[in-house]
Order: structure tokens, then C-alpha cells, then sequence
């Protein structure tokens, strides 16, 4: 089964937190687990998508209890490494999907292309090695190719 990471900033933006909820849907049509940071903003609109679509989601949180998982999560992981957890977020996911985001997404986007993973991206930085994609479906199915590949 292919663990899809999506990530994006932690803080509500209606923009990114739609595009991220369509992300989720996709990544539960195609049959993937969502994987990402397990709080808010594009986590828990990524996470919520894929639970209206029967997924399953999984949470790498950095702090060291379950309780901080958004409601949406189905496996908490705490691991009590702060920002050091976007590491396990990259090594869990087999791909990545970066919606929007701000330092700690460029962190795992970087972590992401030295791994040697594939990354789309929407509406996120404009980096060497990011698949820009228009929409949830392009993203997911972009993601999808390249691990074929």
C-alpha cells in the first residue's frame, strides 16, 4: 500500500485548507495513506478529506502525547522531537504532496528530494524537483506516475 505525505503550514488559510481537504479525498480515492504532521491548518484539512473518503490517516506529531492529534487522525504517532519529526513525516511517505507551507514544508520538501522521493506541489515553493500541479487529482495521480517509474 503507497503512504502518501501531505504537508503544508500548521495555521488556517481558507485557500490552502481547501486545496488540502481535495488533496485528502484524492489520496483516499487512490487508495494511499495519508500520512502527515497530525496537527492543523493543511494536516488536519488533508486528514479530514481523507476520512470523509473512508482513508486512513496517520499523524507523526512532535510532541509527546497522542491527545495533540487533530480529530481526524487514525494512527497518533507523538514522538517528542519538536520540528525534528518532519524527518519521520518524509521517511514514512513514499511521495509527498506539498500544499502552500512556509519553512517547516521547505524543510520537508528538502528532506523529500535528498531522499530521493517524489514531490508535487500546489501553490508551494517554486524549487527544482517539485512537480507543480493545478489541482488535487493532478497532484495525487503525479505522485502516483512517478512511483511507477
Amino acid at each position: 500500500m503507497v503512504h502518501i505525505g501531505v504537508i503544508g503550514a500548521g495555521r488556517n488559510e481558507d485557500k490552502t485548507n481547501l486545496m488540502a481537504l481535495e488533496v485528502g479525498r484524492e489520496v483516499a480515492r487512490a487508495g494511499a495513506v495519508l500520512i502527515c504532521g497530525g496537527l492543523g491548518g493543511v494536516m488536519e484539512s488533508a486528514a479530514r478529506g481523507a476520512r470523509e473518503e473512508k482513508g486512513t490517516t496517520v499523524g507523526i506529531l512532535p510532541g509527546e502525547t497522542r491527545d495533540e492529534a487533530n480529530p481526524y487522525i487514525d494512527i497518533p504517532i507523538p514522538t517528542d522531537l519538536g520540528h525534528a519529526r518532519n524527518a519521520i513525516v518524509v521517511r514514512a511517505s513514499d511521495a509527498l504532496i506539498a500544499v502552500g507551507g512556509g519553512y517547516g514544508t521547505l524543510s520537508e520538501i528538502a528532506l523529500a528530494l535528498k531522499m530521493g522521493k517524489p514531490v508535487a506541489g500546489l501553490d508551494t515553493w517554486e524549487i527544482r524537483g517539485i512537480h507543480a500541479a493545478s489541482h488535487a487529482k493532478e497532484a495525487v495521480r503525479t505522485v502516483l506516475d512517478l512511483l511507477k517509474k
